[in-house]
């Protein structure tokens, strides 16, 4: 086996993947550099959607329906959630966080908060 950075060949045990300390926190260094960069815009995006469903949806308890229309003005992401629930009829509920929202059939969207 060979070092994941330099090459250099393994001694000792035969799951070793680098050579020395330096280069293990050279691999995990800029591993994590490239893994931050997708984190942060993904990140973003969820808790830009969950400011807009939380603006919307305001000091209620419940919930609200509004247009579609509303959301996309805000420039709410639809693709980027952080789950999904399917209630017994069926329903799908795409949750950022707390917050969740659910789309009829009319271009109707019901946003609520879920309930602790």
């Amino acid at each position: 086996m060979k070092c994941k950075i330099c090459s250099k060949v393994l001694v000792g045990r035969n799951d070793k993947l680098f050579c020395s300390v330096k280069c293990k926190n050279y691999y995990h260094v800029n591993l994590r550099k490239v893994t931050d960069k997708e984190v942060k815009e993904l990140d973003t995006i969820l808790h830009r959607n969950r400011s807009i469903l939380l603006e919307l949806l305001g000091k209620r308890k419940g919930q609200i329906t509004v247009e579609r229309m509303v959301l996309e003005k805000k420039k709410f992401t639809f693709k980027y959630h952080t789950h999904v629930h399917m209630n017994s009829k069926g329903k799908t509920y795409h949750y950022v966080y707390d917050l969740a929202w659910m789309e009829f059939s009319n271009d109707e969207i019901l946003i609520i908060r879920k309930e602790k």
